[in-house]
């Protein structure tokens, strides 16, 4: 019989993110917790996961605000969800499929006020 091992990559997009690890092997129907480490002195941050098949466009997966926005965030496919906290953010994935082989970004957007 046919195996298949899914691998899921994790990059980032700004220097001031970074990921805790860079390659996953889940199994089909599984769960998958993908995770990236900032820096930053502002307060009013915008975390962003993408996902890059190759020879596409990145996909938008999601975002969730982080210290004073987070309460807010905007997550369409109920099979993720995120949870950030003031140096980290988390990617959660359920139900994994083959076609959740891909690599994923996750970036920060800041604001200064």
């Amino acid at each position: 019989s046919d195996y298949y091992i899914m691998v899921l990559l994790v990059k980032h997009i700004l220097l001031d993110v970074t990921p805790d690890k860079k390659e996953y092997t889940p199994t089909e129907r599984s769960s998958v917790s993908l995770s990236c480490t900032y820096e930053t002195s502002s307060e009013f941050i915008y975390l962003y996961w993408y996902r890059h098949y190759p020879n596409q466009a990145p996909q938008f997966l999601l975002y969730k605000g982080a210290r004073s926005w987070s309460s807010d965030e905007h997550i369409p496919d109920k099979r993720y969800t995120s949870t950030t906290s003031r140096t980290s953010t988390e990617l959660v994935i359920t139900n994994l499929t083959l076609a959740d082989t891909a690599l994923y970004y996750c970036a920060l957007r800041e604001y200064t006020q």
